[in-house]
């Protein structure tokens, strides 16, 4: 798959190519049906299928300090995206110059100068351009113009079972910020990550027989609601299953919030400085301050023999 980081990146050869537009953040399940159906589309022109999204997230240019909790960086996206058959992906820059283009300025500027699109997939509430005062209805209506048809996908008829919603990123991350991850995934269409490098910590678990690796997430990561989850630890080549604590660890005291994962029987590895991923499974508590410290170390055991089941399949 090509990735581009701006449209001068783009082949000057490049030739027609469906697309769809948005920031695809999450790549959750209705993102899915979108792309799915944009390079479903692609196949049968026998074109590529390219997806354009933004960097930063618009709303942190349009609204400065109003970013919204990240549910994955771009390469993750473009990893994602990769799975579901794009052949490129486009990360326009999104300044506030980019963020003034009127609705008819953008579709020519993007999709007919440079991707030469032929046709365009969006969701029913998709908006673009200035102000957001571009439609699905306007793209159609350009599209006649330059010659490039628009497909629409109801996403509130494949939407999230038993809510009454739409999959959407919106949704995603109120769960996660309420620690339902496991709801979530369902939304996502696999469990929630979070990454960034391993980080040194006060060394408590190791000091306990029970080594974690303190993940620094991504900035403005979708961090879940403070307490313990099963899961797994993704982290030199291996996704090994894990029991996940989020939190200030108030049993020590601590002040500063922390994203750790440690690898069930695992006690051989050094992952300081490496890359690392933290997977959420099910949440099994929240969290908790011990009287003593052999209360700390059995509930830990509780806590491990929970994990162990429910990733035993995982």
């Amino acid at each position: 798959m090509q990735r581009w980081r701006d449209m001068a990146d783009i082949p000057a050869d490049w030739g027609r190519s469906v697309v769809t537009i948005g920031s695809y953040d999450g790549v959750h399940r209705g993102h899915q049906l979108i792309i799915g159906r944009a390079v479903e589309r692609a196949r049968e022109l026998g074109i590529p299928a390219v997806v354009v999204t933004f960097d930063p997230h618009p709303k942190e240019v349009t609204r400065p300090g109003s970013h919204p909790p990240l549910l994955a960086p771009h390469p993750r996206r473009a990893e994602l995206m990769a799975g579901l058959g794009v052949d490129a992906v486009l990360v326009l820059p999104f300044t506030k110059e980019f963020s003034r283009l009127a609705p008819a300025e953008f579709v020519v500027k993007v999709l007919v100068e440079k991707l030469h699109a032929r046709s365009v997939v969006e969701g029913p509430t998709f908006r673009f351009g200035h102000r957001a005062a571009g439609t699905v209805e306007t793209l159609a209506e350009l599209g006649e113009t330059y010659g490039f048809e628009m497909l629409v996908i109801d996403l509130y008829e494949r939407g999230a079972a038993g809510r009454g919603e739409a999959f959407s990123s919106s949704l995603a991350r109120r769960l996660i910020d309420e620690g339902d991850v496991a709801a979530a995934a369902e939304v996502l269409g696999r469990p929630h990550r979070v990454e960034g490098t391993v980080v040194h910590g006060a060394r408590r678990g190791r000091e306990l027989g029970i080594p974690t690796a303190n993940v620094d997430p991504v900035p403005y990561s979708a961090v879940p609601a403070d307490g313990v989850y099963a899961g797994w630890l993704i982290a030199a080549g291996e996704r090994m299953p894990a029991a996940i604590s989020v939190g200030t660890n108030p049993h020590f005291h601590g002040k500063r919030r922390t994203v750790e994962g440690h690898a069930l029987d695992r006690t051989d590895l050094d992952l300081y400085d490496q890359w690392a991923a933290i997977e959420f499974g099910s949440f099994v508590r929240g969290q908790e301050t011990f009287s003593s410290l052999d209360g700390l170390l059995e509930r830990i055991a509780d806590d491990l023999r929970v994990v162990r089941e429910r990733t035993r399949e995982g």
